[in-house]
């Protein structure tokens, strides 16, 4: 599962585990230190805040070649352009420097901040078994061309790692995000993509790739939106990352930009590489 569903808002799994491990960190650092009435809920926040923003500043400078083209996507967290590392040496350095300061706080903090990372890791954890028994692979869905023929995800593969984008005419991010899908599939030879239209008919898929001049190769059609429930997401746009054994390797939720794109794409040869030397 990817998203949940609040009302009109899709909510990403990974952020909804993210909240409840900053909850049991708050709660355990709480009860810690409830004698000596020292919460640590500012400090968890700054070291969010700390953390968000070391991981946005290393992705932009590693990937700044590709922002150079377009600067103001820098400030767009919303293309998940973040570098994990960097965030947590950042969460780090708060937390050991709120500690030196308040000595007091430092227990609290310790057992906080080992309860939630527990928390998120065993949640995580969890949730990447079930997918996992639930997804083994390449999801078998029906689709059609947009000439009408039946095929399926594994059809298309042909040995290649695979990025399948599940999109929709009406869904503004979607139609932000496809030129750059579109310049992807004309340089990356080696990777297959596949642009699977949710819930329209041929019509209007080809209507809207018309308009956009896109030349677009491997447009398929799932009027069903099953391949969404398949993978667990109903947000669009939801693009999925394959490697050449047909395996899930990255999912991401949301407009894609081209640096994000870049990083992806990146961490799919990494893990494509090894077997392609085999």
């Amino acid at each position: 599962m990817l998203n949940v569903n609040l009302g009109p808002f899709a909510l990403q799994v990974s952020h909804l585990l993210l909240l409840a491990a900053l909850l049991v960190a708050t709660g355990v650092g709480h009860l810690v230190g409830r004698q000596q009435q020292i919460g640590i809920g500012n400090s968890l926040i700054d070291m969010l805040w700390a953390a968000l923003l070391a991981a946005r500043l290393v992705f932009i400078a590693t990937w700044f070649e590709v922002y150079r083209n377009a600067p103001w996507s820098m400030l767009d967290i919303r293309d998940g352009g973040f570098t994990p590392w960097a965030g947590l040496v950042a969460a780090s350095g708060v937390a050991l420097w709120r500690g030196w300061r308040r000595p007091p706080l430092r227990q609290p903090l310790l057992w906080g901040v080992t309860a939630g990372l527990l928390a998120w890791g065993a949640m995580f954890g969890v949730m990447g078994a079930l997918d996992k028994a639930a997804k083994p692979g390449l999801p078998t869905v029906a689709l059609t061309t947009l000439a009408g023929e039946p095929t399926q995800l594994a059809a298309m593969a042909k040995g290649k790692p695979m990025v399948v984008n599940l999109w929709a005419s009406w869904c503004p991010p979607c139609r932000r995000e496809m030129p750059v899908l579109a310049a992807a599939q004309q340089q990356e030879t080696q990777v297959t993509f596949v642009f699977a239209n949710q819930g329209e008919d041929s019509a209007a898929a080809l209507r809207y790739l018309s308009a956009g001049q896109l030349n677009l190769a491997n447009v398929l059609l799932d009027p069903g939106t099953a391949l969404g429930r398949a993978i667990g997401s109903t947000a669009l746009p939801t693009t999925l990352f394959y490697d050449a054994s047909g395996q899930l390797v990255d999912t991401h939720l949301g407009e894609l930009s081209a640096a994000s794109l870049a990083s992806k794409l990146n961490q799919l040869r990494t893990r494509t590489d090894p077997l392609t030397k085999e």
